[in-house]
């Protein structure tokens, strides 16, 4: 499985590069991220400008320099693409309230490439000062399973369930697995009531 900056050393270094106060990224739904209220045209253009400003890049330099894989000064990262509109489980959906949908958007990402290869997401939302980046995480998952999604399921809407670090595309009536941690919690599918129900029970007491 792909190093996350979900996990808490990540969480950590991340933390201590942005220097963010709590390690927003292990926040589940209904957590301290703050969320955009959609992924409009105006929404992705800042968080492209807080993805590009001078001192997050100076921020990624660090991050991807962390582990001696390539020097503070070669890093060299650069931004590749727009931002992409990234979902989590939504607390309405597993309380049950009527009309709630199964995801909502809980951030925008960024997609940070250094000279050396590696990739990282950067997690963009508005804060009570404005479009900043709120947490860097290793690796490409947000953006695979964007590619994935569309690919399995298109016009499908793509979210992560972050209990258990899970990715699905649901459209419809159905949610289809993306991942193996999806795979071991709804096997080849399953109807969007039964998903309900098992989240529910999973998570509706907390």
């Amino acid at each position: 499985m792909t190093l996350r900056a979900t996990t808490a050393g990540a969480v950590l270094a991340a933390t201590a590069l942005l220097g963010l106060t709590a390690p927003l990224a292990a926040a589940a739904p209904g957590g301290p991220v703050p969320q955009p209220e959609a992924a409009t045209a105006e929404n992705r253009a800042a968080a492209a400008r807080a993805a590009t400003d001078p001192d997050t890049l100076a921020t990624l330099s660090r991050f991807f320099a962390r582990e001696g894989k390539v020097s503070l000064a070669a890093a060299q990262p650069r931004i590749e693409g727009e931002a992409i509109p990234v979902n989590h489980l939504s607390p309405e959906f597993v309380a049950g309230r009527a009309g709630a949908p199964v995801a909502r958007l809980e951030f925008l990402a960024s997609r940070a490439v250094s000279s050396d290869g590696q990739q990282a997401a950067l997690w963009t939302a508005r804060t009570e000062a404005g479009w900043q980046v709120v947490n860097i995480a290793t690796g490409d998952d947000e953006f695979r399973y964007a590619r994935l999604g569309a690919e399995k399921l298109p016009g499908g809407t793509v979210f992560r369930e972050p209990q258990i670090d899970a990715w699905y595309v649901t459209g419809g009536s159905r949610v289809l697995p993306l991942d193996e941690d999806a795979v071991r919690a709804v096997g080849g599918g399953t109807s969007l009531a039964a998903y309900r129900a098992r989240v529910a029970g999973a998570y509706g007491d907390k």
